[in-house]
Formats: C-alpha cells, sequence, structure tokens
C-alpha cells in the first residue's frame, strides 16, 4: 500500500439509534436515543476510514444516510486528500448552501478522510497533525438535564464519582429563581472544587437571558452555554457584556465563516466547535487557527473519540465535553482516567465499529 495516495472506492453509510443511559431533557428539547449515522469511506487500497454523525432526532437518520449516499458519486474515484476533498465537497453544496444537513455531511465525510489518511500512514491522528497524546480535562456532560433540584442533586454526585472534575447543568426552568435553585443544589452535591458548567441551550430571549444570569453571577459557573439563538450574535454580545460569567458559544456555528462572524460581534468569551458542524476535523483547524492569535479558550462539543485529538493539537485548549453515547457500538471507546480522557494509541482517531451491536442497533 503506498501511503501517500489513497482512491475512494465507495462511501458507505448506516443509521443506528443507541439507547442512553441518561435520558436528556433541555431548553432546546429532549434526547431520550443517540441517533448516529455511520460512515465508511472505502478505499481501492484497503484502508476504511470511519466517523458518525449526531443527528439529534431519529427521524433525520433516514435523510441523512440517503443524502451521504447520493454524495457518494462526489467522492468516488477522488484522491482521498483531506483538504481537496473538502473543496469538492464545498463545491457541491454551492448553490444550496454548506448548512443543515449538507454541513453535518461534509463534516462526517471530513472526518471520515482524516481517519483514512491518518490510518495509511500508521498514526493516531494526533501525531499526524504534530502533536503528541496527553491527558486532556474532560467534564462529563452525559446528565443533568431539566429534572428537578432533588434529582440534579443525585446525578450529579453519581457523574462525579468516577473521577471527574467538572460536570456541566442544563438551565431553563419556568423562572431564573428555579434555575438557582438547582444551580444550589448541584454544587452542594459535588462541592466547591469541581467545576461546574451551565447549558440554557437557546430557550431564552436576550431580555431574560441578562435577568437569568445576574441571579447567577455569583454562584460560581465555568460558563453560562448558548443563553439566547445561538446566531444572535449581537444578542450574545449584548448578554456578555452585561455578564460576569463566561459565555459559551460555537456548537451550532456552521464553520470557521459563522465562527468568524462570532467573534467579530464580541458574542462570546469561549468557543465549543461541534465537529459535525464546524467542518470536521479540516473546520476544526481552521477554527483552532482563528482562535490562537486571540488567546481564546476552546474546548470541544459532543464527538469525545476525535475531538480528542484535535483538542491536543489546539493551542487554547480548554474543556473536552465527555459523552458516552456512541461507547455502546465501539469497540473501544475512549477511555477516561481520573478525569481525563486518554487518546488512544491506535492509528486514525482509533474507532472501530462493534458489528454485533450496530446490528442490534440498526434503525
Amino acid at each position: 500500500m503506498a501511503a501517500d495516495k489513497l482512491t475512494i472506492r465507495a462511501l458507505r453509510a448506516r443509521a443506528v439509534d443507541v439507547p442512553m443511559a441518561l435520558p436528556l431533557a433541555t431548553g432546546g428539547g429532549s434526547v431520550s436515543t443517540a441517533p448516529l449515522a455511520l460512515i465508511d469511506l472505502e478505499t481501492e487500497e484497503g484502508v476504511t476510514g470511519r466517523a458518525y454523525l449526531f443527528c439529534y432526532a431519529p427521524r433525520l437518520l433516514d435523510p441523512m444516510v440517503r443524502l451521504l449516499e447520493a454524495l457518494e458519486e462526489v467522492v468516488k474515484g477522488a484522491t482521498l486528500a483531506p483538504a481537496a476533498l473538502e473543496e469538492k465537497l464545498q463545491g457541491a453544496f454551492r448553490l444550496a448552501g454548506p448548512q443543515g444537513l449538507g454541513g453535518m455531511a461534509i463534516s462526517g465525510i471530513d472526518m471520515a478522510a482524516w481517519d483514512a489518511f491518518a490510518k495509511a500512514r500508521g498514526l493516531p491522528l494526533v501525531a499526524l497533525l504534530g502533536g503528541a497524546a496527553r491527558p486532556l480535562q474532560a467534564y462529563n456532560s452525559r446528565g443533568l438535564g431539566l429534572i428537578g433540584p432533588e434529582r440534579a442533586a443525585e446525578e450529579a454526585r453519581a457523574l462525579v464519582e468516577p473521577g471527574f472534575t467538572a460536570v456541566k447543568v442544563r438551565l431553563g426552568y419556568g423562572d431564573g429563581a428555579a434555575d438557582l435553585a438547582v444551580v444550589r443544589a448541584v454544587r452542594a452535591a459535588i462541592g466547591p472544587e469541581v467545576a461546574l458548567m451551565s447549558d440554557y441551550n437557546q430557550c431564552l430571549s436576550v431580555i431574560e437571558a441578562e435577568q437569568r444570569i445576574r441571579l447567577l453571577d455569583d454562584e460560581g459557573l465555568t460558563w453560562v452555554e448558548e443563553p439566547t439563538r445561538a446566531d444572535d450574535y449581537a444578542g450574545c454580545a449584548r448578554i456578555r457584556a452585561g455578564a460576569r460569567t463566561p459565555i459559551q458559544l460555537g456548537e451550532n456555528c456552521w464553520g470557521p465563516h459563522d465562527m468568524a462572524k462570532a467573534l467579530d460581534a464580541g458574542a462570546c468569551d469561549f468557543f465549543m466547535p461541534d465537529l459535525g458542524k464546524i467542518g470536521g476535523v479540516t473546520g476544526w483547524l481552521r477554527a483552532a487557527a482563528l482562535a490562537e492569535p486571540i488567546g481564546l479558550p476552546v474546548s470541544s462539543h459532543l464527538y469525545p473519540e476525535v475531538s480528542a485529538h484535535l483538542l491536543a493539537v489546539t493551542p487554547t485548549r480548554h474543556w473536552l465535553e465527555y459523552v458516552d453515547w456512541a461507547s455502546p457500538i465501539l469497540e473501544q471507546p475512549l477511555a477516561i482516567e481520573a478525569g481525563k480522557a486518554q487518546i488512544p494509541d491506535r492509528p486514525g482517531h482509533g474507532m472501530a465499529w462493534d458489528e454485533a451491536a450496530v446490528a442490534r442497533h440498526l434503525a
């Protein structure tokens, strides 16, 4: 096999719907299963790159899989060079626009391409990108939905028990007093040394967000995430200007161009790209390049198995968001030790499907 040249033979997509141990009710909607579109990018040389896309709702799985299958004709026969392939896919969506399912499809194929690219060279993705594997501080984001103060306190204790030093609580209850009660209940359960993030999942108006964050500003939150519509950069900037708690944004930015708009508006203190929306590995690297000159802390959103490699080469790395939603269909899930993510020393990003588990969860 010539590591310097791979040719794409096929693009295979499958849908699985994986039960979640802790169903998640948020201010933006509820998620009780992990609907994943699995991607296998096969090459003539026998190397297969893999990735998954978190599709948010089971009803989106079928259209996502059909779109990925339709894109096979765009990539089939092309040399597997991630940057060139990304440019080719962007061109296919020039008129429709690289957002929504199209943007996610581009991101997923890009992740699979980089996986194959690294595998062909026998290197973990982090090493291919010039970095070294290192333990990464991670926060447990598996639960703490809108479940009320008593259940949230109980769940928070369970989430830190494996050694995590940070957790995230979802907010957006009926009023600010209810949000405050939940935050205080969780804080009492985890103690002062554990970092506590919060997330409104875009459910507030700008005025409501300003009012509620004033109530929370003395609670020692690491950040308030997406307090209002994620694409209302002016509104987010207004909220940020009046808040003492840092504002986190980024998971709903479609590519580095959206990120640049958010930064130009002064919309956030921290940024968290989502690999399925920022443009995969290629998009993440461009986002990290925007963050580095201004010292903007970069965390990850979902996709911990691939995000760990990328955070390790991001100069302003901050927190890895840990969820285990894909773990049931992986041969070797991402390892967490003492609350830190351990990047695997396997070629590519290290994910391989547990085919028996995939068969059980096909949607």
